[in-house]
């Protein structure tokens, strides 16, 4: 099973999303951004790591949110999420997503998540409702 970081990064009560680039599977679907887990790095390295290398910013990595484990065709993969702030002086640069999108909790349920990123994306429209 291949282990995941996904940053839940949060800035002025948005949530930061991307969608993922064609040519890579899942292509066309919105995520959390993050990556897979390289050895001997924590899931909070990972995610920094990460973030920095896709979007060219440096995040605080918070508390750890959910746990979400789906199967794909391509293998079994442990999608790891974690709270994340960003300053507010950083804007993320696309290097490898085609677009991104800062939204509201309320309109997640707007756009078309990876399968994995669906259990996440209803626990988050718990947690910011109540």
């Amino acid at each position: 099973m291949k282990k995941v970081s996904a940053g839940i990064v949060c800035r002025n009560g948005k949530i930061l999303i991307c969608q993922r680039p064609k040519g890579k599977s899942l292509a066309g679907f919105w995520e959390f951004p993050g990556g897979k887990l390289e050895e001997g790095e924590s899931l909070q390295d990972c995610l920094k790591r990460e973030l920095k290398e896709e979007l060219d910013i440096e995040v605080a990595v918070g508390d750890f949110f959910m746990e979400s484990v789906y199967q794909y065709e391509f293998g079994e993969i442990s999608l790891n999420a974690y709270f994340a702030t960003l300053s507010a002086d950083q804007e993320p640069v696309l290097k490898e997503h085609p677009q991104l999108a800062w939204i509201n909790p309320k309109d997640l349920g707007a756009y078309a998540f990876a399968p994995a990123d669906l259990p996440i994306v209803e626990a988050l429209k718990k947690y910011f409702l109540n």
